[in-house]
């Protein structure tokens, strides 16, 4: 499989209260390749929140590069920068983040329109992800009319919307119970299997892990040199 993402030397602190710097990620390196699924596990304040945000362009790194398809993405300004997220990447938040006065099917909608896709065209891809994510009789509701699981589910698809390249995922079922956690596992599972689509999955959760091609391991502000390579059965 081709190289999709390559970390270098990562390296992330933030500023203290007393003035000093708070270390995250020191020399954080990992490479991911095109329809893997990957799983980032650490104790909390590890950095693995702080990886993807890294990874996917929300923040820039103090010191190392991040390559997407060959391109050093932080040699980009501010705009082109904001321009590779909405492009390439889908981010997927422990809490949804749809935004409430918006039904299920706007929320999904809304990358492409930002994007500047006309309309029409958005709507007919959103009702489409929300019908293979089992939604589609829900597209008219809004968030605080859907569960938890649902609400999910539609920041999946929003996620899906511009068709990235790469999905990043920050404790996707971690505001979840565990039956509706585990049929989002089946989502992404699927998801990866049928489509090929790349997961980068920031995760406690075992069973999530679980699904996944590989699990990285966040230790000391690095990935673990040992990497669990997990059967595909």
């Amino acid at each position: 499989m081709a190289e999709l993402l390559v970390a270098e030397a990562v390296e992330k602190s933030y500023p203290t209260g007393s003035g000093g710097r708070l270390g995250v990620l020191s020399g954080t390196s990992l490479t991911v390749s095109s329809g893997e699924t990957v799983a980032v596990t650490g104790e909390s304040g590890a950095g693995k929140s702080t990886l993807l945000h890294i990874l996917g362009a929300l923040d820039r790194p103090d010191a190392g590069h991040v390559f997407y398809k060959g391109t050093d993405i932080f040699k980009k300004g501010d705009r082109a920068l904001a321009h590779f997220r909405n492009e390439s990447i889908g981010f997927v938040f422990q809490f949804h983040h749809l935004l409430p006065e918006f039904s299920a099917l706007e929320n999904v909608a809304m990358p492409a329109l930002i994007r500047g896709q006309r309309a029409a065209r958005a709507r007919r891809r959103a009702h489409d992800l929300l019908d293979q994510l089992g939604l589609a009789d829900r597209a008219s509701h809004r968030p605080a009319e859907l569960s938890g699981g649902e609400q999910q589910r539609v920041a999946v698809a929003r996620a899906l919307m511009n068709k990235p390249g790469l999905i990043l995922a920050d404790e996707p079922t971690g505001n979840l119970d565990a039956r509706t956690a585990t049929v989002l596992h089946e989502v992404i599972a699927d998801l990866s299997r049928m489509h090929g689509q790349t997961f980068i999955i920031a995760t406690h959760n075992p069973v999530l892990a679980g699904i996944c091609d590989r699990v990285l391991r966040i230790e000391s502000g690095q990935v673990a040199q040992h990497e669990t390579i997990l059967s595909s059965a």
